[in-house]
């Protein structure tokens, strides 16, 4: 299971407010120890992630994203391992994937609800069953993202977790793709620096397109993650709302959101 990730993950300089960044990225590495790394985001006191999964390259690519957004992140690449790194290190909050080579990700996340350990647990997952998402959620998860995935999703959806839990991280940026901003935390969207005023469907259906800039979602993703998977109505509700999004999103040029027949959507210049 491989991110469709490519182009080099920005830097950023000490003291400044890191970049949006671009989806889909990823970049040739050497890793470093894992302990001076969280040595030196721990001395910048961001929210601290744990990130479980048995494939190093996404333990490294997730890993990567968060701290260039200030975040403290160790890793583990087994359940047990897990499990014990939650014990030790004491995240506030868990990216946990679901297939892992001794416990599966909801066993870990039975068991630390069993421990007392309550905090927020992002699944990780390769299958898009209703079934799973649904265990996932009952056992105590807050949330899932299906492999392929773009890092823009996962950084968004880590964000908007840790703000439920009220542990915003800091420096957290604004999602934007070229002239059309979101800012959460007012809850505003500018395009061309002209307030636009949404609705709050339009609103998150905007806000997953932009997490995912450039990349094509089906109506299927769309219903799922706008509406959840438990929505019963047609999919002929996403293409109203894109229709919706466009009369106020596209009305400054060039277009952004397109269609790409047979498939779904996408946010991109054509």
């Amino acid at each position: 299971m491989t991110s469709t990730s490519r182009a080099p993950i920005p830097g950023h300089s000490p003291g400044h407010s890191p970049g949006p960044l671009p989806a889909n990225s990823l970049q040739a590495h050497t890793v470093l120890p894992a302990s001076s790394a969280i040595l030196g985001a721990m001395e910048a006191g961001g929210p601290r992630v744990l990130v479980v999964d048995d494939e190093e390259n996404i333990t490294y690519l997730l890993g990567t994203a968060l701290r260039h957004f200030g975040f403290v992140v160790d890793t583990a690449g087994s359940g047990r391992e897990a499990l014990a790194k939650a014990a030790d290190f004491r995240p506030e909050l868990i990216l946990l994937d679901v297939m892992l080579p001794d416990l599966d990700g909801f066993e870990v996340c039975r068991r630390l609800r069993d421990g007392g350990q309550l905090m927020p647990v992002l699944f990780l997952t390769a299958r898009d069953a209703t079934e799973d998402k649904v265990r996932g959620l009952t056992l105590g998860g807050d949330d899932y993202v299906t492999k392929p995935f773009s890092l823009e999703e996962v950084v968004a959806r880590v964000h908007a977790i840790l703000r439920r839990a009220g542990r915003p991280a800091a420096d957290e940026p604004t999602l934007s793709y070229l002239d059309l901003e979101m800012d959460d935390d007012a809850h505003q969207v500018r395009r061309a620096g002209e307030l636009i005023d949404l609705s709050p469907t339009e609103y998150k259906l905007l806000r997953y397109l932009l997490a995912n800039a450039g990349r094509v979602l089906s109506k299927a993703q769309i219903l799922d993650h706008v509406w959840e998977y438990d929505f019963g109505g047609e999919a002929t509700v996403v293409e109203t709302y894109v229709s919706y999004l466009r009369k106020k999103i596209d009305r400054f040029d060039p277009p952004l959101i397109q269609t790409i027949r047979g498939i779904g959507y996408a946010l991109r210049t054509a």
